[in-house]
């Protein structure tokens, strides 16, 4: 017998295999509640929103003491001083 996903018709032998594969559509499906007032796009998470903001507003809040570089995240600025 085959498991089949009601959103996609994919088909799984097992049903965990269908159980966990149901998840990935729950996380699209979320609800989106954080919206950017500059262009709309939705988040699911705050920080994501405060992040994706600072495109519009250019701000660069991690900076490099050595030489002065910023960036619009830390991961960034930690990839530089590696």
């Amino acid at each position: 017998r085959l498991y089949v996903c009601a959103e996609c018709k994919k088909t799984f032998k097992l049903k965990i295999g269908l159980v966990r594969h149901q998840q990935i559509h729950a996380k699209r499906n979320q609800v989106l509640s954080y919206i950017c007032t500059g262009c709309g796009k939705s988040f699911g998470h705050h920080a994501a929103l405060l992040r994706h903001q600072r495109t519009h507003t250019g701000e660069r809040p991690y900076e490099c003491t050595e030489c002065g570089k910023s960036f619009t995240e830390k991961p960034r600025l930690t990839n530089h001083l590696r």
